[in-house]
């Protein structure tokens, strides 16, 4: 019975350990798709939620009001694993920086990039990385704002199947990650360092 509860015990310390050592960011690249299917691949990410934040509508929705809205991802990882570095490293080489319009294909106010930032250590962190950008890219404006975090509204309810979208529906999301001209545009910024 001592060893059963111990190794319950144990269990319960690493899982509470496992909780307690994640770390979130919230970051928007247009398609939440995309970001989604981007952020699963890095190692240390252990969850990655499409939603709504930026705007002041409550409980914003896909196909209803989400006006003044960034579509944008929650994205849960060990900072064990990979750094708030990391996520912006990898983060920055996942959009086009200079698209003030939109990402890719997808135009209009919720399809603009941004970082949200919790704190004044992501800040700090996510000023640096955008400078590093302006400074490697001298003659184009970066447009990406860095934006303090708001509440992050995932997706749900009957509109659900957007989350893990790249999964579920892997014909149909990599016929329009094709078709956006995501990758090519990707490669033409980034060339080796993009990582689709």
């Amino acid at each position: 019975m001592k060893k059963i509860l111990g190794l319950v015990l144990s269990t319960s310390l690493l899982f509470y350990t496992s909780i307690a050592n994640a770390d979130k960011a919230i970051l928007a690249g247009g398609c939440f798709w995309c970001m989604e299917s981007d952020f699963e691949k890095l190692p240390g990410v252990t969850s990655v939620v499409s939603g709504f934040t930026g705007g002041k509508i409550k409980n914003p929705t896909y196909q209803g009001d989400h006006r003044g809205h960034y579509e944008a991802v929650e994205i849960t990882y060990d900072p064990e694993k990979v750094s708030y570095q990391g996520i912006l490293d990898h983060f920055w080489v996942n959009i086009d920086p200079f698209d003030a319009k939109g990402q890719f294909c997808d135009k209009g106010s919720s399809y603009l990039s941004a970082i949200f930032v919790a704190n004044d250590h992501e800040r700090t962190l996510a000023e640096q990385t955008k400078k590093a950008v302006v400074a490697k890219f001298p003659n184009q404006t970066v447009v990406t704002p860095i934006l303090t975090a708001s509440t992050f509204y995932p997706i749900k309810g009957a509109e659900s199947y957007h989350q893990d979208f790249y999964k579920k529906s892997p014909v149909r999301y990599n016929a329009y990650r094709w078709g956006c001209g995501r990758d090519k545009r990707l490669q033409e910024i980034w060339g080796e360092s993009a990582t689709h």
